[in-house]
């Protein structure tokens, strides 16, 4: 067994107990493109071992159609920093899988390497960002910053898609309706379960149906039962448990005499025959219902909404009332979601009537089945009566845009600027060390965020201020901000975490914070309006003196 299987397995498996986080196991120096590890070589071998680099990590577009992005995974990018340390199998298997003539002084200098001399900047996590604007800078040693790249990438890319996703779920929902996470069955593997759990909480969900998720990140788990249970029984005789005690005076009752009652009476309030219903649906009910009699959440599809499903449950419902328990209420996993919601409703408001139970009202539906965004604004048009839904393939696969496409690009060098080319504008970078300010209205909506170089002073409250698109000279505006936000703080330093890092609910907070300061337009569904990122007129100057100095001029024969 390997030094880093070792260490696994002593720490309970793939999440390694690292203080107050779990870290990772798989996120390791060796969890990168190979070409990283020929680059370190070469630059070695150049003797760029003292060069001092700055890198941006930024994306060129919002997802989804959409004109913002929730940045998250900075804690983990935190965690892989403070772990780096190329174990000596690491240094082993390398050795096996570089090219021959590979110096052994390089893999030395590998097994030294940690990130102790980089620095990290970055904005907070949970934070509202957008196209171009870093969100990750790190300042360091040429190799050591270089080897970063593809880890934090893959820590950055699909945590902030994902909390992303779900918080245009959230926005799409309403604050009342709650969200529940459902994915772990169609998501991209067990790590890709565990970061979809993880960060749809992030980004605004109630809860999970992953148990692992719940007992590693302290998110809330719910879940109820599948239709495989209810098709398990196929009829009374087979309960092999009837009774039930009452929850106050401990007496003994049959719960399913009690449900079998209440069904009689509820076939003639509900207009429902007995006969076209279930019986072995009852009987999986009342089983269900004995087991978990505070907590009676039934799935009422299997057979037939209306003809079956409404009218046992709502048996079993009444039956638990008579010893003392309150069922919570019902799963929809199938047909007309809006029409059946507005049904079930309208028959616990009926029944609440009928029987005197008046907490009938209160049952929460939950709606599932391949749910996405435009499936709730439908919804949301037909006037559905659905508490919560449970979201999964079109949520933890990010269906609508499977990747965020963050970059990581090198701006500056030994302080000397660097800037990449393209023809397509998109693509050119904006070069050397820079901070980033949010400016914001009179009315507290964030107005444009500016980039400016590290030397410039920043901007003043009340002052004027030149903004510039980067590539387009025709477009530029004066701003005059109300507040001034500084939008990066220096996470990682000398070889270690600088500040306080959030919990998981605090993240949570900040990210419904953080879009409260955005205007409406900006976050609407459709057609949303483009918020605004530019340069200082410094920088744009220095941005197109320095892509004149690189671009080669062409020749004409």
């Amino acid at each position: 067994m390997t030094d880093r299987q070792l260490q696994n397995c002593n720490s309970g498996g793939q999440f390694m107990d690292r203080g107050r986080m779990n870290q990772n196991g798989v996120v390791q120096p060796l969890l990168t493109d190979l070409y990283q590890i020929t680059m370190a070589y070469a630059y070695w071998k150049s003797g760029k071992i003292d060069d001092q680099s700055v890198f941006d990590l930024f994306f060129r577009t919002n997802p989804f159609h959409g004109e913002f992005t929730i940045f998250a995974g900075l804690e983990e990018c935190l965690k892989f920093l403070d772990s780096f340390h190329y174990s000596e199998s690491d240094i082993d298997y390398l050795r096996q899988t570089l090219p021959e003539g590979v110096e052994n002084e390089f893999f030395d200098y590998l097994s030294r390497l940690t990130a102790k001399d980089v620095t990290l900047y970055a904005i907070d996590e949970g934070t509202v960002a957008f196209p171009r604007i870093p969100i990750i800078k790190l300042e360091g040693p040429l190799i050591i910053v270089q080897l970063l790249e593809t880890t934090l990438l893959t820590l950055v890319n699909y945590a902030s898609l994902m909390a992303t996703n779900a918080a245009r779920y959230r926005m799409v929902a309403g604050k009342h309706v709650k969200l529940l996470e459902f994915g772990l069955r169609r998501a991209q593997g067990p790590d890709g379960g565990l970061s979809a759990s993880k960060y749809s909480y992030t980004g605004g969900f109630d809860g999970t149906s992953n148990v692992l998720a719940g007992k590693l990140f302290n998110i809330p788990v719910k879940g109820t039962h599948a239709h495989a249970y209810i098709t398990s029984f196929s009829g009374i005789g087979e309960l092999k448990t009837r009774l039930l005690r009452h929850k106050t005076t401990g007496t003994t009752g049959d719960l399913l005499d009690h449900a079998v009652r209440h069904r009689q009476a509820l076939s003639q309030v509900l207009d429902v025959s007995q006969e076209e219903s279930s019986e072995g649906e009852l009987a999986a009910m009342v089983s269900y219902a004995i087991a978990f009699p505070d907590g009676f959440m039934a799935l009422v599809d299997t057979y037939d909404v209306k003809r079956s499903g409404l009218l046992n449950f709502c048996a079993v419902a009444l039956a638990l009332n008579d010893l003392g328990y309150h069922a919570v209420g019902i799963r929809i996993d199938s047909g007309d979601l809006a029409y059946l919601s507005c049904l079930a409703r309208e028959t616990f408001e009926k029944v609440a009537i009928r029987f005197k139970v008046p907490w009938f009202n209160t049952l929460t539906i939950v709606a599932s089945n391949d749910i996405n965004e435009d499936t709730i604004l439908s919804l949301n048009e037909q006037g559905h009566k659905i508490d919560c839904f449970g979201i999964g393939t079109h949520l933890v696969t990010c269906q609508r845009q499977p990747a965020l496409g963050c970059v990581y690009k090198l701006v500056e060098i030994n302080g000397q600027p660097r800037i990449k080319l393209s023809q397509d504008v998109e693509k050119v970078t904006m070069p050397g060390h820079k901070n980033a300010f949010r400016l914001y209205s009179a009315d507290g909506h964030a107005l444009i965020d500016l980039l400016q170089k590290v030397t410039e002073p920043p901007p003043s409250v009340g002052q004027k201020v030149l903004c510039r698109h980067p590539f387009q000279e025709s477009k530029r505006a004066y701003v005059i901000p109300s507040r001034v936000e500084l939008l990066y703080k220096v996470y990682w330093k000398d070889g270690k975490i600088t500040q306080k890092l959030p919990t998981l609910e605090q993240v949570r907070e900040k990210v419904q914070i953080s879009l409260k300061t955005l205007r409406n337009d900006h976050k609407r569904t459709l057609n949303p309006t483009p918020y605004k990122v530019a340069v200082s007129d410094n920088l744009y100057n220095f941005i197109h003196d320095l892509w004149l100095q690189n671009a080669p001029i062409g020749e004409l024969s």
